[in-house]
């Protein structure tokens, strides 16, 4: 009988917008953080996974040997590899696409990489205007790789004590 009175007389009296406004009111007073995009920017791990890129060896081959791991491993089949036998017995990729308005970036193509070829880069602020713009060639992603080379090295080598 005690509980049912207390309960009308809570409910009467609107405890439960009294305490939301109340945590509101001590929010709306707190000193607010915000980031000014595009002059500055939010620390970021070196573990994110923003777009791909291919990466060279030191002496400028690629290191793509055309395995398709990464493409039969990608959740989303963004990823479509055409390879070839070179003279020297070697395998080396012909065509390798992503097509990035499939991809849900999850990492599987990097972690299955045996060479670390392909691997997801810090970048995160690029667009297309069409469809046909995301879709990733094989020398847009070397090219990508060749332009981030040192900041994908660096980035391996902090997170090589956790592989």
């Amino acid at each position: 009988m005690i509980n049912k009175i207390r309960e009308l007389f809570s409910s009467f009296m609107l405890l439960e917008l009294v305490k939301g406004m109340a945590l509101t009111g001590r929010y709306f007073f707190a000193r607010k953080i915000t980031v000014q995009f595009p002059e500055e920017r939010t620390p970021m791990s070196p573990r994110f996974r923003g777009l791909h890129a291919l990466r060279r060896y030191p002496n400028g081959e690629e290191r793509c040997i055309a395995c398709k791991l990464c493409e039969a491993v990608c959740p989303a089949l963004a990823i479509t590899i055409e390879s070839e036998q070179r003279e020297d017995n070697t395998r080396r990729t012909t065509r390798y696409d992503i097509d990035l308005t499939k991809c849900i970036f999850c990492g599987f193509c990097e972690e299955s990489c045996p060479v670390d070829s392909i691997v997801e880069t810090r970048i995160f602020d690029y667009h297309g205007e069409k469809r046909g713009d995301l879709l990733y060639t094989k020398p847009m992603l070397l090219a990508v790789g060749d332009k981030y080379e040192a900041q994908i090295a660096a980035d391996r080598a902090t997170d090589a004590k956790y592989r």
